[in-house]
């Protein structure tokens, strides 16, 4: 199915409170086995820290559905 080129998403940064709206290129969504490992990542673009934040199912859908880029993180055995 393919993504629309528009979709943006809405963030905030912890370190700045700034908000803003990211297109998919922006993020990096990654999926492991626990709550601590499913995450995603972006850089703000106001102050350029490195964000780091939870993903649950709700936002997994919504960023993979978006065109976000994924990495699923595997256990080693």
């Amino acid at each position: 199915m393919p993504v629309p080129a528009a979709v943006r998403f809405r963030a905030a940064c912890p370190d700045c409170r700034g908000r803003f709206e990211l297109a998919a290129g922006a993020l990096r969504l990654a999926i492991g086995a626990s709550r601590r490992t499913t995450f995603y990542t972006f850089t703000c673009p106001q102050c350029a820290a490195p964000v780091r934040k939870p993903a649950g199912e709700r936002i997994i859908e919504l960023l993979t559905g978006g065109g976000v880029r994924t990495l699923r993180l595997h256990a080693t055995p």
